[in-house]
């Protein structure tokens, strides 16, 4: 069910509108191939209100996980057969952080997106977690943390960094999360916060964030390459 903006709080209805008018472009450099040949998923952009305010629910992947050890995302995973990117996102939510997904209402889809490293279509979900229900780490094995990140946190200048891309060298937008603003949130996650919010007009832009290095745990398994031409 998709939930009407008069049933929702004044600060999200703004999600809702400009996630019936944006585009891909305006996401990502990177779009799916025309050709079909990406492997479909889909994350759960779920936004809350919690103690702090309105806010938004991330995971941190184990740091020992083989591919993208630390990293900081929304929940979800590949669509099952059969499957559309709400079921497989609500259902990647639940097994990732125990939430319940009747708690949860879809108030819009944004536009698919290209992970080219591994192949992946990725479909972000946006709910409303009107009825919020406890989280915690199911498997320490898959998810390190689990956190309910501010968004009054999330758009602080104070809380902005840039990270240099161990593949190109390029520097790409980040953001401090968690208790003690001390895990990095960067890569294709971080590129849809920084991108969505600025589009919503909830996000200023900082040229001269600090660049913030990533640490060893996160760097397992990936090689340098050099920066583009």
């Amino acid at each position: 069910m998709t939930a009407q903006p008069d049933d929702l709080p004044d600060w999200l209805r703004p999600v809702v509108d400009a996630a019936a008018t944006i585009r891909g472009e305006d996401l990502t450099a990177y779009l799916p191939p025309d050709d079909g040949s990406a492997r479909e998923s889909a994350v759960l952009m779920l936004f809350g209100e919690g103690a702090a305010g309105p806010d938004l629910l991330l995971t941190e992947r184990s740091h020992t996980m083989r591919s993208h050890p630390g990293q900081v995302s929304f929940p979800g995973g590949s669509l099952d057969p059969g499957e559309e990117p709400v079921e497989a996102a609500l259902r990647e939510a639940q097994e990732e952080t125990g939430l319940d997904p009747a708690g949860v209402e879809v108030i819009g889809l944004l536009p698919q997106l290209h992970l080219p490293v591994s192949n992946f279509a990725v479909t972000p979900v946006l709910g409303w977690w009107r009825d919020t229900s406890p989280v915690s780490v199911a498997s320490l094995e898959e998810v390190h943390a689990i956190y309910r990140t501010p968004i009054a946190e999330l758009v602080d200048p104070a809380h902005r960094i840039r990270v240099r891309s161990p593949r190109t060298d390029w520097l790409l937008p980040g953001f401090l999360v968690g208790p003690d603003k001390d895990v990095i949130l960067w890569g294709f996650t971080a590129g849809i916060v920084a991108r969505f919010f600025a589009y919503l007009g909830w996000l200023q832009d900082v040229p001269d964030a600090p660049i913030t290095e990533l640490p060893a745990y996160m760097l397992q398994g990936r090689e340098r390459r050099p920066p583009a031409t």
